[in-house]
């Protein structure tokens, strides 16, 4: 077991976002996946945020999750409202 039960973890960071990818095992030998966004506020802390799947739950949030990022391709607008946004900042 890894620490802090951690067995496998990646990142992604984004922005002024990070987001944490760790398989877990808890004290009976279970697995799970913790995936935490975390992002920094006004005051200089970091507000985190996580959801836990459990090994037994993986197919079907799989399946779940892959209906919405196929909803996203579907319906995608071609510019995100934050990039119009950034842009916007930009040009004014």
């Amino acid at each position: 077991m890894g620490q802090r039960g951690e067995v496998f973890s990646s990142k992604l960071v984004r922005n002024d976002r990070t987001y944490f990818f760790n398989v877990k095992e808890n004290l009976y030998g279970d697995l799970y996946l913790n995936i935490v966004e975390s992002k920094p506020t006004e005051n200089g802390t970091f507000l985190r945020q996580s959801v836990l799947v459990y090994q037994e739950d993986i197919g079907e949030f799989i399946k779940e999750f892959q209906k919405s990022l196929d909803y996203l391709r579907t319906h995608a607008k071609k510019k995100s409202s934050r990039e119009l946004r950034e842009e916007s900042e930009i040009n004014n």
